[in-house]
């Protein structure tokens, strides 16, 4: 992964906010499109948006019925895309996920029959419910971008994102995700229950044998591609730079930064993977919000959900109650802005 580059230019190129302004011009058709299938989860279709620009995979943790699965299928629908839900089980093969070699019998020969991960939008539904050899197919294909088949390399369609739902981990029948795979995940969105306004909307819309809604198309696949060659444009001061990474390095020495308070509540503190990556959701804020620069406030709104998945509470931290999300607020709050 290659760090995006930071500037100490004063000010963006000239004609960037023009271009900014003419290619997110479907941002807001995009959030009405999805918002017609969907009632509230702004958090959470905020977070899919600035996946989408940045190229980066995600994954969701709620409770079944929360809407997870229609958010990730409306997006597929909204931007053209192809896409394929996966449910993963304890018995589920990485063929399942992949595809295998079929031998055809007229022929004479085998032929590589590919998988529903070969599509642009791929649902990993209940991803914690899976085996290790799963995980581990699952893994090259958010890595690398590609699968392997018997003996072949095959490249996966771009985009491609893997929006992976997953229950919580004391639920019964499911497994904590290897480190090394949760960390590919760029964002980790946590989707809470709907407010009672938000519900009785949700009655409204749902309880109906008709079809519920289907999400209009607003974008097409190259126009995301052109979106995202213009996020990694958006200027960056390097003063935000040494302020992601000094938000980062509190994480791993939080008593050496100033905030003894967090000594010992910590037990992993986030990768160098995690500055490049608030750096780069930082900057697909700016694009959402259709500047051509970064600010503080983009860097904040953004890592929560960057890093609640790579700051990993202590015992001591669990036994005070304190979750991943209370050690990034208080170094948040602690850590001075430029």
């Amino acid at each position: 992964m290659i760090a995006p580059s930071m500037t100490t230019s004063p000010t963006p190129a000239p004609d960037l906010a023009e271009r900014i302004e003419r290619e997110s011009a479907w941002v807001g058709e995009l959030d009405a499109a999805l918002h017609e299938v969907l009632v509230g989860q702004d958090e959470l279709l905020q977070g899919l948006l600035i996946a989408l620009l940045t190229n980066g995979h995600v994954l969701l943790e709620g409770l079944p019925g929360l809407a997870k699965t229609l958010a990730v299928s409306s997006l597929a629908g909204a931007v053209h895309g192809s896409f394929a839900r996966i449910q993963f089980t304890p018995d589920l093969l990485p063929s399942d996920l992949v595809g295998t070699e079929i031998y055809n019998v007229k022929e004479a020969s085998f032929q590589v029959r590919r998988g529903p991960v070969f599509a642009n939008f791929v649902l990993a539904d209940e991803i914690n419910r899976a085996p290790a050899k799963v995980q581990s197919a699952l893994l090259e294909a958010m890595q690398e971008r590609q699968v392997s088949i018997g003996g072949q390399t095959f490249p996966l369609p771009r985009p491609f994102l893997v929006l992976a739902t997953q229950n919580p981990i004391e639920q019964e029948g499911t497994y904590r995700l290897p480190e090394a795979q949760v960390d590919r995940f760029f964002l980790k969105l946590v989707v809470g229950y709907p407010s009672e306004a938000e519900e009785l909307a949700i009655l409204q819309r749902m309880a109906t044998t008709q079809e519920p809604p289907k999400v209009r198309r607003i974008l097409t696949l190259e126009g995301i591609l052109r979106a995202r060659a213009l996020v990694d444009e958006i200027h960056f001061d390097a003063r935000l730079a040494a302020y992601i990474v000094r938000l980062v390095n509190v994480t791993r020495a939080p008593k050496a930064h100033g905030l003894a308070e967090l000594d010992g509540r910590i037990q992993f503190g986030a990768s160098p993977r995690a500055s490049i990556v608030l750096a780069l959701c930082a900057r697909a804020s700016a694009f959402l919000a259709r500047r051509a620069f970064v600010t503080p406030g983009d860097i904040k709104r953004v890592a929560p959900a960057v890093l609640r998945h790579r700051v990993v509470p202590s015992y001591e931290a669990e036994a005070e109650g304190r979750t991943s999300d209370d050690l990034i607020a208080r170094v948040l709050e602690t850590v001075p802005v430029p």
